[in-house]
């Protein structure tokens, strides 16, 4: 009869899983640090694009100001740090006025203030519209969150603001099947999106295979704003009738209205004698969306969050007047290819891949720098220590976890025969 109070093993993971885990955390850290190795503080590169920050609550318990990676590193080690993983034109406060008398050891002749950096409760430590940390102490399990692409703050997936009738888009496999996602109050201000092709909005309800591999391939499928159902070729596309709105064709959600009661389209019919139409060019006078969004830009009736599908930011108008707009609103980083979390993700792995290129090279010129003697014990001490763990985990009991004892006496073992070798 089983001991009832006999204690269950411990669970194991082998040394395949452990170095898999180890290089899973090492790839999100890079991401989140965008390959900055934390070695110089960024303050001298101004108000960068993004950039990964850090909150100190020892020297600023207000949360109004915000550090760099190598001065989270160098200048608040043992201090109560919050990681905000990544903010938008941001710029090191570390030593300015907001420390009083504690100094950048890194860089310490800083201007008394970055004006233009914004700082919102997660410089506290409070995420969401409950205000609650992360990880939360109180909580029995600790739930992902979601972070909205305009104001930056995380929310709780229950906490956003979904109707019973809406679902979050996910694949089968609970994979999100949205690139980027807008809380519920940053909605107001891009309710213009709702005058675009209905393909920026991932599907929610409709499962079948044909859908889910449109939705895969958004940006090459994504049929230009004018309506056209040919694919762009060099970011032109043709209609036949020179007086064709160059507008959305799609229709407008039932909950938006257009201000001023200008309908769709009417600023364009001007801007359409050239029978063609700039989808993703630079600033042009034929407008996508045909709305003088400055004057007249669409007022939603009741403000929900928003999901957007892959490369949606690919298709924004760039003509004057939606730039103007954009600019107004405080939203003209949305046109900027590096200001998204994909490009940042993209860039910072490609610095991996570059670091880890000139590890190999720097590892090939040691060794071709040595003789032959020297390369033979090098090998020959990677290939006995290789057996040594091989012979370890060929004896060792699965049920019981490695110990530093265990590890000492690998390396005890591999020392003896050394020794015995000389």
């Amino acid at each position: 009869m089983a001991d009832g109070f006999e204690e269950e093993a411990e669970p194991t993971v082998s040394i395949q899983e452990y170095l898999k885990d180890v290089e899973d955390q090492e790839l999100e850290a890079d991401l989140v640090l965008g390959g900055d190795e934390g070695k110089d503080c960024t303050y001298s590169n101004g108000y960068m694009k993004r950039q990964a920050i850090f909150s100190c609550l020892t020297c600023t318990p207000d949360g109004n100001a915000g550090v760099c990676t190598a001065c989270s590193l160098s200048c608040h080690d043992g201090h109560e740090i919050v990681e905000l993983w990544t903010k938008r034109n941001f710029r090191c406060d570390c030593g300015n006025s907001k420390f009083g008398e504690f100094f950048c050891k890194l860089f310490a002749n800083k201007d008394v203030e970055n004006v233009e950096n914004a700082y919102n409760h997660n410089f506290k430590g409070s995420y969401c519209t409950c205000g609650r940390p992360y990880p939360d102490p109180e909580a029995e399990e600790q739930v992902e969150m979601i972070q909205c692409c305009i104001c930056e703050d995380w929310f709780h997936e229950e906490h956003i603001g979904l109707e019973s009738s809406d679902e979050i888009p996910r694949d089968e496999e609970g994979e999100p099947q949205y690139e980027d996602f807008v809380c519920q109050v940053c909605s107001v201000v891009c309710s213009f999106l709702t005058l675009y092709p209905e393909n920026i909005w991932p599907a929610v309800r409709q499962r079948d295979a044909t859908n889910a591999a449109k939705e895969k391939n958004v940006a090459e499928d994504m049929p230009p704003a004018c309506g056209s159902s040919e694919k762009l070729e060099n970011g032109i596309c043709s209609f036949e009738s020179p007086k064709l709105n160059c507008a959305v064709t799609t229709g407008i959600p039932e909950t938006v209205s257009i201000g001023k009661d200008i309908p769709i389209g009417e600023n364009s019919d001007k801007n359409a004698d050239s029978g063609q139409c700039i989808a993703g060019a630079g600033p042009s006078t034929g407008c996508l969306v045909g709305v003088d969004l400055v004057v007249a830009p669409p007022v939603l009736e009741k403000s929900k969050p928003m999901f957007l599908s892959k490369s949606w930011r690919d298709v924004l108008c760039r003509c004057e007047n939606c730039a103007k707009f954009y600019t107004q609103k405080g939203i003209s980083y949305l046109l900027d290819k590096e200001d998204s979390i994909v490009e940042y993700e993209k860039m910072a792995k490609q610095k991996r891949d570059e670091k880890l290129q000139q590890q190999e090279g720097v590892e090939l010129n040691f060794l071709n720098k040595l003789g032959h003697v020297e390369k033979m014990e090098i090998l020959n001490g990677i290939a006995d220590m290789k057996n040594e763990i091989h012979s370890f985990l060929e004896s060792y009991d699965p049920s019981k976890p490695i110990t530093s004892e265990d590890v000492h006496q690998v390396f005890e073992n591999l020392a003896k025969k050394r020794r015995r070798m000389m």
